[in-house]
């Protein structure tokens, strides 16, 4: 008899379909069954020794919940017999009566690592599940987007070092670190698993993207380090198997019903009895031509526009044309953005990495690009290199052509008669929450309201260098330091300023936008003991 193993997660829904994602014990038909009638069956397909199905749902009715359960074979598997939590739904979008409520955040530490010493505090994400399920007439978000980080393949915790220790030891590179798709399976079981967290994505639709971490630490900073790495024996396995598993877990739910059917991928990993081998050869082309992969997706929920942007594997590290997303994306993302014009009443764009940093930050990292590009002649470069890899110099303004083109792309968005109520880009990885309002030179600006919302992190530490530093970050003081910096790389000023509005703040946390009409509200919420989700900040941005 076939056993759920992970799952069930729902990772798309509209007015009448759903998509819901499992891996079984063992190769099987996979059935959600709905109260109203509604549901839909996929046989399992096999990735090394492991058994999936992302099962179709059709027959939903607009605007309305209904509870299912997720049958293997025949068999209820889920909801568990001795379940304390409400049962899952789909719920469906109606007439958008209360608008469009988006949940997100970054940067997720199942358990702490390994001899980890700073405090982590609660689990954010646990919160809001426990949240929801005692209270069935709370808000509950139409949608969470997870903006990378989900697992840490490069910062494993006490269990897991563990499993890999009886596995094959730790002398073995890449030591206490995964090594294999095996092995990036027990982090997703660890993290799924969490009883809150695996009802949370059960019945509350869900949108992902990788950073760093999915892979490991500063991936893709720059072409000197991507030529260290291939130069290790254990990075290709573990950077194909970072890319299988993430396809398998992640970007397979990010596709609408609608794209599946068209993906020639998915129907070949499901025609052949075990589809690693597919899988392996699909992340080798995305490692030695990154322009014909693509991970970005776009979603559109009723009049809200959500771009989630791939901002690692995309990029061109060749230094004099270093950019944050290649010819092919760039083109992509412009082209999401411009369709349709007047289509959209809000533009979210979610992008890992922040666009609008604190500004000593930001000078800092324009600075060293300019000293690894040679402005400072070879001395200079070394030294900017050496930089970058310690300080994590790599996030938009590390990429100053990419940065100012995605500047003047959500200008052109956001000006005209047709324009949004708001241009809004959703970032995580800093380890802290702030928002920032872009202002362009001589009142030029558009006529969207045009701001960065960051939020991170959902359960993971936050050292003391990391508050001060930000802080400081912000500071006239720092913003005089930056501008030193400029100066001395030889940096033209940014196309465009901009001031904080809100924030720091620090803690595990999530943000939430209700989108309704051309309105827009924020809301911040820390996580305190007990399951409790504390307001620390709540705005209209948009009215």
């Amino acid at each position: 008899m076939a056993g759920l193993r992970l799952g069930p997660l729902l990772r798309y829904a509209d007015a009448s379909s759903a998509t819901v994602w499992v891996e079984a014990s063992r190769p099987c038909t996979a059935e959600v069954r709905c109260t109203d009638g509604a549901g839909g069956t996929a046989r399992t397909f096999q990735v090394a020794g492991h058994h999936y199905a992302l099962v179709p749902v059709t027959g939903l009715t607009a605007g309305t919940a209904t509870v299912y359960e997720v049958l293997l074979d025949g068999a209820r598997v889920w909801p568990p017999p001795d379940s304390r939590f409400p049962p899952s739904e789909i719920r469906t979008p109606g007439d958008g009566g209360h608008g469009v409520r988006v949940t997100f955040g970054s940067c997720r530490w199942a358990a702490p690592p390994a001899g980890g010493h700073d405090p982590v505090g609660p689990d954010a994400l646990d919160s809001l599940a426990a949240r929801l399920a005692a209270d069935p007439t709370a808000e509950r978000p139409d949608v969470l987007l997870l903006l990378g980080d989900q697992v840490y393949a490069d910062e494993v915790s006490d269990a897991t070092r563990e499993r890999i220790a009886a596995r094959r030891g730790l002398t073995d590179p890449p030591g206490a670190e995964v090594a294999d798709f095996e092995e990036y399976t027990w982090l997703y079981y660890e993290s799924w698993l969490d009883p809150e967290v695996r009802w949370l994505l059960s019945t509350v639709p869900s949108c992902m993207v990788f950073d760093d971490h999915d892979v490991v630490d500063d991936w893709n900073t720059s072409a000197a380090w991507l030529a260290d790495m291939r130069a290790t024996p254990w990075w290709r396995e573990r950077l194909l198997s970072g890319l299988t598993s993430y396809w398998v877990h992640q970007h397979l739910g990010n596709l609408t019903p609608a794209e599946l059917a068209a993906d020639p991928l998915y129907a070949a990993v499901r025609a052949v009895p075990d589809g690693t081998d597919v899988l392996r050869d699909f992340a080798c082309r995305a490692d030695t031509d990154p322009a014909s992969v693509r991970w970005s997706y776009r979603r559109d929920f009723g009049r809200v526009r959500l771009l989630m942007v791939d901002t690692r594997a995309a990029r061109v590290l060749d230094e004099d044309g270093r950019a944050m997303l290649d010819p092919g994306e760039a083109r992509w993302l412009r082209e999401q953005i411009l369709d349709g014009p007047g289509s959209y009443d809000h533009l979210l764009i979610g992008t890992s990495l922040p666009w609008l940093l604190p500004h000593l930050v930001h000078d800092a990292e324009a600075w060293d690009a300019a000293l690894c590009r040679g402005e400072r002649g070879a001395r200079w470069a070394r030294f900017g290199e050496k930089l970058r890899r310690a300080a994590d110099l790599e996030h938009w303004a590390a990429f100053p052509a990419s940065f100012a083109a995605l500047t003047e792309l959500i200008a052109e968005a956001g000006t005209g008669a047709r324009a949004p109520a708001s241009v809004l880009v959703l970032s995580g990885d800093v380890h802290h929450a702030y928002v920032a309002e872009p202002r362009w030179p001589d009142g030029r600006g558009p006529d969207a309201r045009v701001l960065q919302l960051t939020c991170s992190p959902v359960h993971n530490s936050i050292p003391l260098s990391i508050r001060v530093g930000f802080r400081f970050g912000w500071s006239a003081v720092a913003r005089a330091l930056g501008r030193r910096f400029r100066r001395h790389g030889r940096c033209p000023r940014p196309p465009v300023d901009w001031r904080r509005t809100g924030g720091p703040w620090f803690g595990n946390q999530v943000m939430s936008l209700t989108l309704n009409g051309r309105s827009a509200r924020l809301r911040l919420e820390q996580a305190r003991a007990n399951s409790v989700l504390a307001t620390v900040e709540e705005s209209e941005l948009t009215s």
